[in-house]
């Protein structure tokens, strides 16, 4: 059984190498226009890249902007 989240903890945070930022748990994001955004899933990806048809959230476009290649 898990342990409830204290309101005042952090949820964690993965930023990805060339991708999105990895948020588990339940957050609420806001864009670029001030809008706010609840997650609604497990993990949510939230666009770094600047570039997604659907900010704040990813939708792939970091895989054909990536700017350093890929080892």
């Amino acid at each position: 059984m898990s342990t409830p989240q204290a309101p005042d903890e952090h949820p964690d945070v993965i930023l990805c190498p060339d991708g999105p930022m990895l948020l588990r748990g339940e957050h609420v994001i806001e864009d670029e226009d001030g809008n706010e955004h609840r997650t609604t899933r497990p993990v949510s990806a939230v666009c770094r890249c600047g570039g997604s048809g659907i900010k704040p959230w990813c939708d792939g476009t970091h895989k054909r902007v990536r700017k350093s290649p890929r080892r």
